[in-house]
């Protein structure tokens, strides 16, 4: 049975107004440039709904413009495409929840990422952070990279992931090592354009070729990690 297609791929729900100002750095990595729909809310009341193309830049927005001061909770749902019905119907039901007398199920998303772990994990490393610049880090250890040498993905690498690229009807998989080299059938590039002419076998620009995955079902060239 193939699988169900999906509208939201990523979602916070229900976040103080607070880390959007203080740790919006890391709110802006997580939605900048990415579509979707949002809710403001003042404690459990819905105050405001909207859309954007640039989640990241209108949130930054509501934080001074005629609506600062009448919310202080938010929601984010980054989306795919708007297709998906029964997804959107989930999502409108989440935002506006209706009284228990009429929808009495709020629905789910096929395979949306919830983001507060990744929030909470990223909020303390941040703290951590802060703690080590004030008090001194005494164990800290430090990664030695020859010059000239350096995989041009490792500053973007903070878990292997996988990735995915079509040549001549055929698809082919690589998977991203933590030291940002790549592994493709058995061997290791390192650097995307290898990897991409290693299975094409004519010149290709690998940031294009090679897609990863952004979020669950929402892939895109690795290009935009330069972003």
């Amino acid at each position: 049975m193939p699988r169900t297609p999906q509208l939201v791929c990523q979602h916070l729900e229900n976040i103080s107004g607070a880390v959007l100002e203080e740790y919006q750095d890391i709110i802006r990595e997580y939605v900048s440039r990415r579509q979707g729909v949002y809710a403001l809310y003042n404690d459990d009341d819905l105050y405001y709904v909207g859309l954007a193309s640039d989640l990241s830049a209108r949130l930054k927005a509501h934080l001074k413009d005629r609506h600062a001061g009448h919310w202080n909770r938010f929601s984010v749902y980054l989306t795919i495409g708007d297709k998906h019905l029964r997804e959107l119907e989930a999502l409108i039901l989440r935002v506006v929840k209706p009284i228990p007398q009429g929808n009495t199920k709020i629905g789910n998303f096929a395979r949306s990422e919830n983001l507060l772990a990744r929030l909470a994990k990223d909020i303390k490393q941040r703290n951590r952070e802060k703690l080590d610049h004030i008090v001194g880090r005494a164990d800290e250890t430090i990664r030695v990279v020859l010059p000239g040498r350096m995989p041009p993905l490792l500053p973007y690498v903070k878990k292997v992931f996988v990735l995915r690229g079509r040549s001549k009807g055929k698809t082919f998989h690589a998977s991203v090592r933590d030291d940002g080299s790549i592994r493709l059938q058995g061997r290791v590039h390192r650097s995307p354009t290898a990897a991409a002419v290693a299975v094409t076998k004519y010149s290709v620009d690998g940031w294009w070729f090679w897609k990863y995955e952004r979020a669950p079902g929402d892939w895109v060239r690795i290009c935009e990690l330069r972003k």
